[in-house]
């Protein structure tokens, strides 16, 4: 067990010794600082609704929408102030919180990254020939595998936190953090007041299981083929063009085994799935099939093959 924990560090090591990683990650954390200032300097910070006359605001603010509505519109700020009048709710100050909650979308960048380390790390070993030092170890190709994929696994997560926790130390140094741990929310036309915390598990949750999905099927591809940019360009073009591809046969009875139309498991939460027929059970069962297929080829793959060519 030793020689398998030296091989997981061996990965790590591999993967962090590149100055790609910190290029990503310094990526992030520019994108990050830039989203804090320009939130600042023109987001709305719900700085209006802090005096004690915030009532006042919100009421204000609902006969002026009312002058510009015109018969039989409904404005979504009219609904969601009157949810605050009437249920007594000061609007909460905009916090490092509710910009960690914002900042969900750049688990999208964290899945390129990841698929971009996945795609790489079994193919790159073929390319540069060093795969035959890895097999004249005394370990299994089950283990040299398996600790490659925690390695990813490994990378994915520790990125996320990355996101997560630069996120929360930017947004304090921006915004500060407040201490309602709530906030009114849209849920499908009506408005409910939910822990941010709860959103923010939520949000990030949903994102891992694409993250998992993306992150395995690359590293799939990576042990079929010998070159890493083919394995990160199929593995990208799914990522963006799986909405499409599921979008262009949503006609069709069998598209909802596509694995594009099951990974968004938030569909199943404000609104109905994007494919008649499917439920939360269902797309679970789906991925879970698609995951053991993928280590499972995964695995013929990089124990079948021949490096005597190498």
């Amino acid at each position: 067990m030793s020689n398998f924990f030296k091989l997981l560090y061996n990965e790590q090591f591999k993967i962090y010794i590149r100055k790609s990683t910190w290029v990503m990650y310094l990526l992030l954390a520019g994108i990050i600082i830039t989203l804090a200032v320009v939130t600042n300097s023109y987001g709305d910070l719900n700085e209006k609704y802090q005096q004690d006359n915030w009532r006042d605001v919100l009421q204000e603010e609902n006969n002026e929408i009312n002058e510009h509505l015109q018969e039989n519109e409904q404005s979504g700020q009219l609904t969601k102030n009157n949810f605050y009048l009437e249920n007594d709710i000061q609007p909460r100050a905009y916090d490092a919180w509710q910009f960690v909650m914002e900042n969900v979308f750049l688990l999208s960048l964290v899945t390129l990254f990841t698929i971009i380390v996945a795609a790489g790390i079994i193919a790159n070993e073929f390319r540069w020939g060093t795969i035959k030092l890895l097999l004249i170890r005394p370990l299994s190709r089950t283990k040299i595998l398996l600790s490659k994929y925690i390695s990813v696994l490994i990378f994915a997560f520790l990125t996320l936190l990355f996101v997560l926790l630069i996120s929360l130390i930017v947004g304090a140094l921006f915004f500060g953090v407040n201490g309602d741990a709530s906030f009114v929310q849209n849920q499908l036309g009506s408005y409910a007041h939910v822990s941010i915390y709860g959103e923010i598990l939520k949000g990030y949750g949903y994102q891992l299981v694409t993250l998992l999905m993306m992150a395995t099927f690359a590293f799939m591809i990576s042990s079929a083929f010998r070159q890493s940019s083919l394995a990160i360009g199929i593995a990208i073009f799914l990522m963006f063009a799986g909405n499409s591809i599921v979008a262009f046969f949503a006609d069709h009875s069998w598209a909802k085994f596509i694995l594009f139309a099951n990974t968004n498991l938030e569909q199943y939460e404000f609104g109905e799935p994007i494919i008649e027929g499917m439920s939360v059970g269902f797309s679970i069962t789906v991925l879970a099939v698609y995951y053991i297929i993928f280590l499972v080829v995964t695995w013929l793959f990089f124990t079948k093959r021949d490096v005597a060519g190498q």
